[in-house]
């Protein structure tokens, strides 16, 4: 077994990316949602905040534009389509009820203002004619959408159209959706303002977003809104506060107002209740080890992303960090090679930990210097 030593840390304003787990234990009990299943979570780190019946898979409505949204970034990201394409509007986009954005058939409309009735508007047309626009059919398009939930780990998901109008088979839970919600955010960062637009006005005709909390809490920014009798009424939802993101999601509401009240107190329970510190930044010393046989003799450890955790309010303090590194380094040494690993506990208890990485190529020194630490280390 390979011999370690460990150092232990000090945390004074650092900040450290945990892979998503359950938030420990706070002081205050979740508030009452009325709804068929919720969930809370933290953006940075994935931490679960507050849920009830996270993983039991439900009708999601309009929700089901959310994946059609990410599949269409993805497609903008990989050169496939522009958003100043000009879409030819299909009579099967056109014939479309529900919520639409009244693209009218046979016209062309460019991919950028398809993309805004969808959002806003949560247009069933906009979502068809943009599927057929990137997939050449509404099947071909579901197939990605199902393979973008494989990939990010939505386990409960199965898409069935681009709108979520009603459809056997169709189903997602409140986790899946904070999981896209979350991938949402993080990937597509140039696209997201467009979840806090409140209003589009296309072929004359304005429309309001149904989001109803963008107007009434300024840090909230997004996302969707969605209903059917099926599904009831529900909302993915994300606020911003002094540097801590949220994400909720409540589905099967009763009403339009307790989807609403709901999700804004889920959003500011977590506020109060939670804080989300990065411990350390990626590319930023940790710590500083001697290389035995390299090029330079130091080498600067830290991790390769930002790295998060989320702990009860007002706790800072039970944070404790340790490195955990192999006896002796050796090179060469390739940058960003893991060398380590960083641990966070709180409270006592683990709580996250990274890998620790060299944050600069070390390669083999020369004939003197590997001679030198030869002799040093039979010495040891």
């Amino acid at each position: 077994m390979t011999r370690r030593r460990s150092a232990t840390l000090t945390l004074l304003s650092c900040v450290l990316l945990a892979a998503p787990a359950r938030a420990d234990d706070a002081s205050a009990a979740a508030p009452r949602v009325q709804a068929k299943s919720y969930i809370l979570i933290d953006y940075a780190t994935g931490t679960t905040l507050a849920e009830s019946n996270a993983d039991e898979p439900l009708p999601i409505a309009s929700l089901t534009k959310l994946m059609t949204a990410y599949v269409v970034f993805e497609a903008l990201r990989d050169g496939r389509i522009a958003l100043d394409d000009q879409v030819l509007v299909s009579e099967k986009a056109w014939r479309m009820r529900g919520s639409r954005m009244f693209i009218e058939v046979n016209t062309h409309v460019a991919v950028e203002d398809l993309i805004l009735g969808l959002i806003v508007q949560s247009g069933n047309d906009a979502s068809v004619a943009l599927a057929e626009h990137v997939a050449g059919s509404v099947p071909a398009f579901v197939e990605l959408m199902n393979a973008a939930a494989e990939r990010l780990g939505m386990t409960r998901t199965t898409y069935a159209n681009t709108h979520g109008l009603p459809a056997p088979g169709a189903a997602s839970t409140a986790r899946d959706q904070a999981i896209l919600a979350r991938a949402l955010i993080a990937e597509f960062p140039e696209y997201y303002p467009w979840y806090s637009l409140r209003e589009f006005t296309y072929n004359g005709i304005r429309q309001y977003n149904r989001n109803r909390l963008l107007a009434r809490d300024p840090s909230v920014d997004g996302l969707k809104t969605g209903h059917t009798n099926a599904a009831g009424y529900c909302l993915v939802s994300s606020a911003q506060r002094d540097g801590m993101r949220v994400i909720s999601v409540v589905l099967g509401a009763d009403t339009p107002a307790a989807r609403a009240a709901s999700s804004q107190s889920l959003i500011d329970w977590g506020f109060a209740t939670y804080e989300t510190h990065r411990l350390f930044a990626a590319g930023e010393e940790i710590v500083a080890e001697r290389v035995w046989r390299g090029s330079p003799e130091l080498t600067s450890l830290g991790v390769a992303e930002d790295f998060y955790v989320t702990i009860p309010r007002g706790r800072f303090d039970a944070l404790a960090a340790e490195v955990k590194l192999p006896l002796r380094l050796v090179a060469p040494l390739e940058r960003l090679a893991p060398v380590g690993e960083v641990h966070v506990s709180f409270d006592g208890r683990p709580l996250a930990s990274a890998p620790l990485v060299a944050l600069g190529a070390v390669a083999q020194g020369g004939p003197w210097t590997r001679l030198r630490d030869e002799f040093m280390l039979l010495l040891e």
